[in-house]
């Protein structure tokens, strides 16, 4: 149980550290609909690997893309801290692996271009972000530390800390010297007060 709950206290804290219109945990808990794909996608990848629970499985992500908008496969691995947001019209493959600290915008894609039953769906890096109505296709791998541009269509692996846009993307580097800041400072976005 305690699992469980650290598990959703992280999330909703991932919610608050990339999305400067989170305003506590209470609403973020009722009303981001993001935050409940990813919820109910912890159970059906939990029922996905049991074989005997594969068909429920697939019957509660479907109610979960009704419910949300969001269509995740139960066999997608998905990694700590994983954050949507918007959501709406994401789709995210059977093969599918995310890492920790991903953020993806609405539209988003991470689809396959075989129909042979193999790995054919991407691989996304720890701490990659996945700007709205970006196709990332097939079994390519995005490194950490990475950026893709809104409406980029990938097919080509990146590597780790690059910044990938167009179509069909390319991939360039970021630049070292910049200054790494927090995603969202909560100085500049949060009252305090909103969390008591």
């Amino acid at each position: 149980m305690k699992s469980f709950v650290s598990r959703l206290l992280e999330d909703l804290e991932a919610a608050r550290s990339h999305d400067p219109a989170a305003r506590g945990s209470v609403e973020n808990f009722f009303a981001y609909s993001g935050l409940h794909a990813i919820w109910i996608h912890r159970l059906t990848h939990w029922m996905w690997q049991r074989p005997q629970l594969r068909f429920p499985a697939r019957l509660l992500s479907q109610f979960a893309r009704f419910a949300t908008g969001i269509e995740i496969h139960p066999g997608a691995t998905v990694g700590r801290r994983f954050f949507i947001d918007h959501g709406m019209g994401v789709v995210i493959g059977e093969t599918a692996e995310i890492g920790d600290d991903v953020m993806i915008y609405h539209g988003v894609t991470l689809g396959g271009r075989s129909l042979a039953r193999i790995k054919r769906h991407p691989t996304i890096g720890d701490r990659v972000t996945i700007g709205a109505g970006a196709k990332v296709l097939g079994p390519v791998i995005i490194g950490p530390d990475s950026a893709i541009g809104a409406n980029a269509v990938v097919v080509k692996d990146a590597p780790p800390d690059s910044i990938i846009t167009g179509i069909p993307a390319t991939w360039r580097h970021r630049d070292s010297s910049r200054e790494r800041k927090p995603l969202v400072d909560p100085a500049e976005y949060i009252d305090p007060a909103m969390y008591i």
